[in-house]
């Protein structure tokens, strides 16, 4: 058996309601519970050796590792969602070009901010599914969407709609059918951030590194209804590698987002 890049325990004040939550998400992430007995986790990593552990405390389930500590919050999504609601520009949405009730395949999950947005947009008549290939990524992101407290309503709504997917989205996208959903949205850069944060240097590990390829994004032109969109900087060389001429985003923001529509839109 090939041995687990992270293993769960507790945090050190555990309880038998903690142990036993603890024990549910080692077996469904398949993965080696372990007792803390007042071991540091620096200690148990290295007995296990692991990269990190999945913390369970009485106030969050979190990822550690020696780059730091990731846990699910919504990031930007809320400011985003405000912005919105006062009539600015989203250039995420401007891209996508969806309204109530479109639906989005975000194939690239990660933290979950844009996927949030997007289901903010799309309402609850839209459909928002998130696909993530790394087992901690997905279960930290579905279990935050489904329970975090401290946002606004809005914000709130559009969280509990999003759906999670652990699934590597070249797979994926091979089980759909033409035209499921009406926009397919790729963000790699969330592996590689602009400005680096100890949440995103913890899961940096886990996240998948491959880039895009043609027959991918040939793929998702045959799952999309209307339009695949990619999000990368400005100026990249990923755009014309993969075939995006047209190309969405403030004048001066730093990240822009290239389109391709379907054909014969």
């Amino acid at each position: 058996m090939k041995s687990p890049k992270f293993a769960v325990t507790t945090s050190q004040s555990q309880t038998s309601d903690l142990v036993h939550y603890a024990k549910r998400i080692a077996y469904e992430l398949d993965t080696p519970y372990v007792e803390r007995n007042g071991r540091s986790l620096k200690a148990i990593s290295a007995i296990l050796g692991v990269e990190g552990m999945v913390v369970v405390s009485s106030r969050k389930v979190s990822y550690v590792s020696q780059e730091g500590e990731f846990f699910f919050h919504p990031g930007l999504a809320g400011l985003r969602i405000k912005e919105l609601k006062n009539g600015k520009t989203d250039q995420m949405i401007e891209a996508m070009s969806i309204g109530p009730g479109s639906s989005v395949l975000d194939c690239t999950l990660g933290l979950g901010a844009d996927a949030v947005v997007a289901s903010f947009v799309a309402g609850k008549d839209g459909r928002v599914v998130g696909l993530e290939s790394s087992p901690v990524i997905a279960f930290l992101v579905k279990l935050g969407l489904k329970s975090y407290q401290e946002a606004c309503g809005d914000v709130t709504a559009a969280m509990r709609r999003v759906e999670v997917v652990r699934a590597d989205h070249r797979e994926y996208l091979r089980t759909l059918s033409a035209g499921s959903f009406d926009v397919v949205y790729f963000d790699p850069m969330f592996r590689f951030p602009r400005r680096r944060s100890p949440a995103m240097n913890a899961i940096r590990a886990l996240a998948a590194p491959d880039p895009l390829d043609r027959e991918t994004i040939d793929l998702a032109l045959k799952i999309a209804a209307r339009r695949v969109v990619v999000k990368e900087r400005r100026g990249s060389a990923e755009f014309r590698r993969l075939g995006f001429e047209k190309i969405y985003g403030g004048r001066y923001a730093p990240v822009v987002y290239g389109v391709i529509n379907r054909q014969g839109l």
